[in-house]
């Protein structure tokens, strides 16, 4: 029941985020945005753990992971996502986000040596085709300069760099790293990644003050950052990182959902064959196969 509640938080929290990433683009440079999104969240986390005592000192080791951990999940991979929005509609990112199932269970296989059924490639095949149908018409006039395709190569990019950040805090709760206090630094680590890459590019230092900007930044920090994370990154600990990814299932509808009102999204049948087979591929790479004979062989 615990996991169910987790993955319904996970699903609604993060099927919105996508469209309040909107409202933190045109002003700000998107390196500082997710600096301060992250730095917030971090404050929130670090005061909690205060506030209830909880144990901060770690190895150096365990810092380096959670560095890692910062800048794959909590840095780069956003960077990418919220550069992508600037091309695509939030609900189409949250759709490609999806595929870190497949992702996650493939990199699971290679760093965790976790195994991989012929159902996972199948599932995998399944969803590429979707993405064909769902960005035809960008790929049908394929340019180098298109915008459309130009975001889905970005929106790839930052959802296997997502991937292999779950891969590393499944690594870290596999080491009894517990979850609050591995975010509360890594949101830390990943903040001043940004902070550092925006000041090697020059970027202007502002802080947009208008209120569906500081109001997006409040929810992405709160809500989007310390809630939803801390409840998918405990279910990866629980169920591990393919099936915890069990949640890109569902919130890319949710987020289409918000597109279609908010941003005017126009649904072909075209688009709606390629969600399907998105979410049939991915549904397809999370059954567990049947086990039959004494052994328990897989067949």
């Amino acid at each position: 029941m615990t996991n169910l509640i987790f993955y319904t938080v996970t699903i609604l929290i993060w099927g919105s985020t996508w469209l309040a990433i909107k409202y933190q683009l045109g002003t700000v440079d998107p390196m500082l945005s997710v600096a301060y999104r992250f730095a917030l969240a971090a404050l929130i986390l670090l005061c909690w753990c205060l506030v209830n005592r909880l144990p901060m000192r770690y190895s150096r080791q365990d810092h380096l992971f959670m560095v890692l951990q910062g800048v794959l999940l909590f840095a780069l991979n956003y960077l990418f996502f919220y550069l992508a929005e600037l091309h695509i509609t939030s609900g189409l990112t949250a759709v490609v986000f999806s595929m870190i199932v497949i992702m996650n269970l493939i990199n699971g296989n290679l760093f965790l040596k976790t195994p991989v059924e012929m159902q996972v490639l199948a599932g995998g095949g399944l969803g590429l085709a979707g993405l064909i149908l769902l960005f035809w018409p960008e790929l049908a006039e394929f340019d180098l300069s298109d915008r459309g395709f130009y975001g889905l190569l970005l929106c790839v990019l930052a959802t296997y760099l997502a991937s292999l950040g779950n891969i590393v805090s499944a690594r870290n709760q596999q080491n009894r790293l517990p979850v609050v206090q591995t975010n509360a630094y890594g949101m830390s680590y990943g903040a001043l990644f940004m902070m550092l890459m925006a000041w090697f590019a020059q970027a202007p230092l502002s802080l947009d003050v208008s209120p569906a900007y500081l109001g997006a930044l409040v929810y992405l920090a709160l809500f989007g950052s310390v809630i939803a994370f801390g409840c998918y990154l405990t279910l990866i600990g629980r169920v591990g990182a393919g099936r915890a990814a069990y949640v890109t299932l569902l919130f890319p509808v949710v987020a289409l959902g918000i597109s279609t009102v908010a941003e005017g999204y126009q649904w072909n049948l075209t688009a709606f064959a390629g969600l399907l087979l998105i979410l049939g591929g991915n549904a397809m790479a999370m059954l567990r196969p049947k086990r039959r004979g004494l052994k328990g062989k897989t067949y």
